[in-house]
């Protein structure tokens, strides 16, 4: 009898939680940009600044309507969380693009459900209501797809082709592979894995992430979420691996050396600003970095 009193106070006060979690927050700090948090609906984003690139880009485009028609007969067996930021020109160029084929589709708002996160750096792409966590939320705008309750697959910043086209394939079970497949790809080994393991079979990895990484920003933001989300030992990690992927590239020692000076291991970073600034010699941010922690040391 206790145990079914506790649990029914827990229950009671799970749902008072949920219901009193604010809706369509607006974060309004001095001299920036108005932003919303955490769940939103189309009503905040056609108002106020929102509504300046939202109803702008919603109006103006024009959906393929065959393909729309093909989408109606199965996205309603589908339930859809998006992750956006109203200070993200991604978010604001593709969610009103999103909504567009959604509603020329007839699909229900109901099952959408739209998380606005953060760009601040002590809460990087995430939601006053952690609804990010766990779900791998490395670039924004991200449209997950889910059916009785599972991930199906998603899309990424941007379709690959168009809405219509890339929505088709993951309701059809077509062989959808969204953008950034390499974070896919490490995300994935490093929850299978665990940190130690993922080390130790990494550098097996290293060939396919060099044919599928398009560019140093994927594990670099990808690090940054990790880093970001106190997850700090893994995103060190992952900062190194992408030194491996591109050696050449001075950004990737800057990225490692950043996160090591923020993690109070100064000889490491001095290390990697060293690298960093051997392929580019004329930046003046590692230039600092490095003075800054040589002056420390000395005193």
């Amino acid at each position: 009898m206790k145990n079914l009193i506790l649990f029914s106070i827990a229950f009671t006060f799970s749902i008072f939680t949920n219901y009193a979690q604010p809706f369509n927050k607006e974060i309004i700090k001095e001299g920036e940009t108005p932003m919303l948090l955490g769940k939103i609906n189309k009503e905040a984003l056609s108002e106020n600044t929102y509504s300046e690139w939202f109803l702008t880009n919603f109006e103006t485009y024009q959906p393929n309507k065959e393909k729309v028609e093909e989408i109606k007969k199965l996205l309603p067996q589908y339930t859809i969380t998006a992750f956006f930021g109203t200070w993200c020109g991604d978010s604001k160029k593709e969610l009103p693009i999103f909504y567009k084929v959604l509603e020329e589709a007839e699909f229900s708002l109901e099952r959408l459900t739209v998380i606005g996160v953060s760009n601040d750096s002590e809460s990087y792409k995430q939601s006053p209501g952690g609804e990010e966590e766990g779900l791998n939320i490395h670039r924004v705008p991200t449209f997950i797809f889910y059916k009785d309750g599972k991930e199906i697959n998603r899309v990424v910043e941007h379709p690959v082709n168009t809405f219509e086209e890339d929505i088709l394939q993951i309701i059809q079970n077509k062989n959808y592979i969204p953008n950034y497949n390499a974070v896919t790809m490490v995300n994935d080994a490093l929850n299978e894995m665990g940190l130690e393991k993922f080390k130790r079979k990494s550098k097996k990895l290293l060939p396919k992430l060099k044919k599928e990484a398009k560019g140093l920003a994927e594990l670099n933001t990808y690090s940054s979420v990790l880093f970001y989300s106190e997850r700090k030992e893994e995103a060190l990690y992952i900062a190194e691996l992408n030194t491996l992927l591109f050696p050449d590239e001075a950004y990737t020692y800057e990225n490692l050396a950043n996160k090591l000076l923020a993690s109070n291991q100064a000889d490491k970073a001095l290390m990697y600003y060293e690298k960093s600034l051997a392929i580019n010699p004329e930046n003046e941010r590692v230039k600092t970095a490095m003075a800054a922690i040589k002056q420390k040391t000395a005193n």
